[in-house]
């Protein structure tokens, strides 16, 4: 595995102040590699978006980081701390650093200005410096980058289809060419064959230019396939991770496999679609012990009482994580259950 270059660690977001703020994010720990791409997946509601507006200091109010840290690992220079920085040091490093794809890209682009206007005034903003010749030039290759014809740079969105609009936020979230690249759910609106031809457009990118990818989705079959490593959120934590072909082949959280068997396979013998019963829990009244255990079929007494830590399982593969009794964490503390507790 490549050097880190964003960890989290232990990040907090409420909703809200004092006893009526409602925890959205809890105590979450992740770290994206150089060059990888690391897959975020739940269901709506599980706490994705918050933790990448979270991580990039973009929450619209009444959100609030309540803790934790995002150290981005520069590649000259020591660690800073997002969460630290003033005004002037968080303009400067959003989108030269880290950029976003927000969800709903297609509808992000301002309708009254042409994508050579906007893509401008992303270069302009960080380059003030830069010559109006040399911002059309660049952004002429950053569409040609994405797949779009030069001659499409004075066009208006609405002349755009969703795929070529799609793929102008791509370009306007690399133009500055930063390390970390996240992207929030930014294929939903698409059909299944424009979804294809991105996701290969941004893998040819990650490729070319090496920088690292955060996917945020709540499609777990987009990121099977393209993703190093896969991270399942649920109830406002990381409760399985693990490098992408292992958690396809062998999920070992019930939410995980309550996931992979809510989407058909592409390939191979037909299976049964079995999803999973019931909604997400209220973040205003989260369950005791385990999140999921009101849902899950396999849940016995210690899920009901105790939170499960998150860590390798005893004797798996160290670079998986989870976060469930029925595979506890190293060895079982004393008076903790072990998987020979379960009937």
């Amino acid at each position: 595995m490549s050097d880190p270059v964003l960890e989290i660690r232990g990040l907090r977001v409420d909703y809200g102040l004092g006893d009526q703020a409602v925890r959205a994010v809890r105590d979450v720990d992740l770290t994206l590699h150089r060059g990888e791409v690391l897959g975020l997946a739940g269901e709506s509601g599980s706490g994705k978006s918050t933790l990448a507006y979270g991580l990039t200091r973009l929450l619209p109010p009444p959100g609030v980081v309540s803790g934790g840290q995002v150290l981005h690992h520069r590649v000259d220079g020591p660690p800073v701390d997002v969460l630290t920085l003033t005004p002037a040091q968080l303009r400067a490093y959003r989108w030269a650093e880290t950029s976003i794809v927000f969800q709903g890209a297609m509808n992000s682009l301002n309708p009254v200005h042409k994508v050579s206007t906007q893509l401008h005034d992303v270069i302009r903003a960080h380059e003030p410096d830069s010559t109006r010749a040399g911002r059309r030039a660049r952004a002429r290759d950053l569409l040609r980058l994405v797949g779009i014809s030069a001659d499409r740079l004075d066009s208006y969105p609405h002349q755009l289809s969703g795929g070529m609009r799609q793929r102008v936020m791509i370009a306007m979230a690399l133009a500055l060419e930063p390390q970390v690249v996240i992207m929030d759910e930014p294929t939903t609106a698409l059909d299944v064959v424009m979804q294809r031809q991105i996701l290969g457009q941004l893998a040819e990118l990650r490729r070319k230019l090496g920088f690292a990818v955060l996917f945020i989705t709540h499609d777990l079959s987009l990121l099977v396939e393209f993703s190093d490593r896969i991270a399942i959120m649920y109830g406002g934590r990381i409760v399985e991770e693990a490098p992408a072909a292992q958690l396809y082949g062998r999920a070992l959280h019930p939410y995980t496999d309550g996931l992979l068997h809510s989407f058909p396979a592409l390939h191979g013998p037909r299976r049964e679609l079995t999803g999973i019963p019931g909604s997400p829990p209220d973040l205003r009244a989260m369950p005791t012990g385990c999140a999921f255990h009101p849902r899950c079929p396999r849940a016995f007494a210690p899920c009901v009482g105790e939170l499960p830590p998150l860590g390798p399982p005893a004797d798996d593969d160290p670079r998986r994580a989870v976060a469930c009794w029925l595979h506890p964490a190293g060895a079982a503390a004393p008076g903790r259950p072990t998987p020979t507790d379960h009937p």
